[in-house]
């Protein structure tokens, strides 16, 4: 049993987890992730590790309740336990000093682009942050992206904070001013990342993005998290998460994404019948 030792909400549905793992938080890297499993009935869920504190022996995760396991997880609290934490999984992120480093991370993307961040500025690089939101109710780690940041944007879709636009309108608005950018980490929904690919082509601006499909095992036997890199198969969990944004079947990725929708919906839908108001909104 992992026991978590802070339990909060940053935002509507958006919860951070402190949880005990020694072990992981000795040997994670940026871009690494774990692999949860709530109760001996319950899925295997990949999450990103937003940080990890060696001193205390903990890994820190941030889940957006969408379906019934990550709503069954931002149910619990401060003093509950988890079954199993798995990790640390996946190939961590490249870094390097590759001089001006854009990271974007939309919604609870921010979470995973956050440690990449910090690695690239220890690294040296000058690191410019984007952190996108749908609205300022929904913005997370805003000062811990400026504490890491050269330069840091918040955009909201709305308008109602930072830049009114999209993160992609923004990291355009800075190559129209002539600022050259080496490399751009974006880490969010699908077509997202998939138009921050979209502007960066054509500027040749290498670009990463963060992968995060259905995944069983964590270590390549299901095939779950299969994906199409440059039209060859990868697997996410092993290959990945982090690929050339340029490279990605993005249409697939989504394809292979709602394979299990009418079954998640389902499975949501028993979870909030069965709370009977009990559950945490």
């Amino acid at each position: 049993m992992f026991k978590i030792v802070e339990a909060r909400f940053l935002a509507e549905n958006i919860k951070l987890f402190e949880i005990e793992a020694q072990q992981i938080a000795k040997k994670r890297q940026a871009g690494q992730f774990v692999i949860i499993r709530l109760d001996e009935h319950g899925e295997r869920i990949p999450l990103t590790i937003a940080d990890s504190n060696t001193d205390k022996g903990t890994i820190t995760i941030i889940v957006q309740g969408v379906g019934k396991t990550t709503k069954a997880l931002n149910d619990k609290d401060k003093g509950d336990t988890i079954m199993d934490v798995v990790g640390p999984l996946g190939t961590p992120s490249h870094i390097d000093k590759f001089g001006t480093v854009v990271s974007i991370g939309g919604g609870v993307g921010t979470a995973i682009a956050y440690p990449t961040a910090v690695a690239m500025k220890k690294a040296g690089n000058y690191v410019i942050t984007i952190n996108g939101a749908r609205t300022k109710d929904l913005v997370i780690l805003e000062d811990e992206m400026k504490s890491v940041s050269d330069e840091a944007y918040v955009t909201t879709d709305d308008g109602t904070y930072g830049f009114h636009g999209f993160v992609t309108q923004k990291l355009q608005g800075l190559i129209d001013q002539g600022k050259k950018i080496d490399f751009v980490l974006a880490i969010g929904p699908i077509p997202m990342m998939k138009a921050v690919a979209d502007v960066t082509r054509s500027h040749k601006i290498k670009t990463v993005v963060s992968l995060n499909p259905i995944m069983v095992d964590g270590t390549g036997m299901c095939g779950g998290c299969r994906v199409i890199i440059d039209g060859k198969s990868k697997f996410a969990c092993v290959d990945g998460p982090e690929f050339d944004g340029h490279q990605v079947n993005y249409d697939l990725l989504v394809q292979r994404l709602q394979t299990y929708l009418k079954e998640e919906k389902q499975s949501k839908k028993l979870y909030d019948k069965s709370c009977k108001g009990r559950c945490r909104e």
